[in-house]
């Protein structure tokens, strides 16, 4: 009875890093669209902050399983979250001084405490119970992930992208006063946020450096390495579903304003007295003084909630039906979505594009479950070999973006639908890879 209390206790308390981590990847997404005008960038060169925060899984989720096998997993979050805080301080001078590499290196050290923390948390949250119950159980842990995401594009929508951005050409016609003053408020619009989240994420690393978790991983460690973990076959095909299934996600959850804006959304969305009230309540203020970005960045909130609610929902289907069954239905429906996206216009592709979130919701948390299944001691290693694979966010979004530059949105629309379709294939096909 204590030990199974242990476990409800570890699990709550775990899952406060996976709300954590959900909030500040959508919040990073807010700055994309303002990136772009502010350096006054492409969709692809936008796309590379993109490429900077998630391109850190490819390079550090590898070594953080070698490090946490060492230092143990408690202390292995408190280290991710002293990077988190120190990526979260960097905007302050990338802001302050307008520095387009200095942005994506705070990108790169905010996601380097990411990558810890996931490869920490995703195993550990996996074995606080019986193997059969593992997919429901990280599906529920990162239901209060997307509880993060569903939250972060309203807040990012108020305080990053509502107010207007000047162009180059009407910065140099400012004197040296108005001059400074603009740069001072571009950097407290972008760092004031995230100062606040470096203060908050400092208080949570003091608590996770007292508290109490069980020991459950690390007391018998695999006589291999990563390559040995990497004759599972479940293993090898779950790590490229991961690549596909973060690269898709991120590029349409990055892209999704630019695409909204691509289809002149805002003024319908002004001249609609329905759509006008729901962004209106999720930005909490009137349109009239809100930037075009901002009135359709409101609606983002329904991709990521839409992942939320459907990871309520896949905590209870994957109970009742095959996880591998769930994920494959899943994937089929947010092909569905995108399609539709594509043949339609106006609010009809608008929501259609937003009900993929719903679709996502169950698919990184099966996925991982249905990878790291049957591996036993090798689970470390698997979790670092799929957090590496997370580095599908780095890749992915900056080719939709080229796409997206070269031939508009609904053609790029069409790698996501490819992804999907390989994740439709692994749910289906799971007996087969595992065997």
């Amino acid at each position: 009875m204590n030990q199974q209390k242990g476990l409800k206790t570890a699990f709550a308390i775990i899952t406060i890093l996976f709300f954590l981590w959900g909030f500040i990847t959508v919040f990073v997404d807010s700055l994309i669209p303002r990136a772009k005008e502010i350096f006054e960038l492409t969709l692809f060169q936008a796309g590379l902050i993109q490429f900077a925060f998630f391109g850190a899984y490819g390079l550090l989720s590898i070594p953080a399983g070698g490090i946490l096998a060492k230092i143990g997993y408690q202390r292995g979050i408190v280290l991710g979250l002293f990077l988190l805080g120190a990526g979260c301080f960097l905007f302050w001078p990338a802001a302050s001084v307008r520095a387009f590499p200095l942005f994506m290196l705070a990108a790169f050290v905010l996601a380097s405490g990411m990558t810890f923390l996931q490869v920490a948390a995703n195993p550990y949250v996996s074995v606080l119970g019986s193997e059969e119950s593992a997919s429901s159980r990280l599906i529920l842990s990162q239901a209060f992930n997307s509880l993060g995401t569903a939250i972060a594009p309203a807040i990012g929508a108020m305080l990053i992208l509502s107010d207007s951005v000047k162009t180059s050409d009407e910065i140099t016609g400012l004197d040296a006063t108005a001059k400074e003053a603009y740069y001072a408020s571009e950097a407290s619009a972008v760092s004031t946020p995230f100062l606040w989240l470096a203060g908050v994420i400092a208080v949570l690393a003091v608590f996770f450096a007292i508290v109490k978790l069980p020991k459950i991983l690390g007391q018998t460690e695999a006589t291999g390495g990563f390559m040995d973990a990497l004759k599972f076959p479940q293993l090898k095909w779950g790590a490229l579903g991961i690549f596909v299934y973060v690269g898709a996600e991120v590029a349409i959850g990055t892209y999704m304003v630019n695409y909204f804006m691509d289809m002149n959304l805002a003024e319908a969305v002004k001249s609609s007295d329905t759509m006008s009230g729901i962004s209106k309540w999720v930005l909490g203020q009137d349109l009239a003084n809100v930037d075009a970005k901002g009135i359709v960045g409101a609606f983002i909130l329904f991709y990521w909630s839409g992942a939320m609610v459907g990871r309520f929902i896949g905590a209870f289907l994957t109970k009742v039906f095959k996880p591998s069954l769930i994920l494959s239905v899943f994937a089929f429906g947010a092909i569905s979505m995108i399609v539709i996206s594509i043949m339609t216009s106006g609010f009809t592709a608008m929501w259609a594009i937003l009900l993929v979130g719903l679709f996502n919701s169950i698919m990184f948390p099966t996925i991982f479950t249905l990878a790291i299944e049957g591996l036993g001691d090798y689970k470390p290693q698997g979790s670092g070999i799929l957090c590496t694979a997370i580095v599908g966010g780095a890749f992915i979004p900056p080719l939709f973006g080229a796409i997206s530059d070269s031939t508009g949105f609904k053609m790029a629309l069409i790698l996501p639908i490819i992804c999907y379709a390989y994740i439709a294939w692994y749910g289906s096909s799971r007996k087969s890879v595992a065997a």
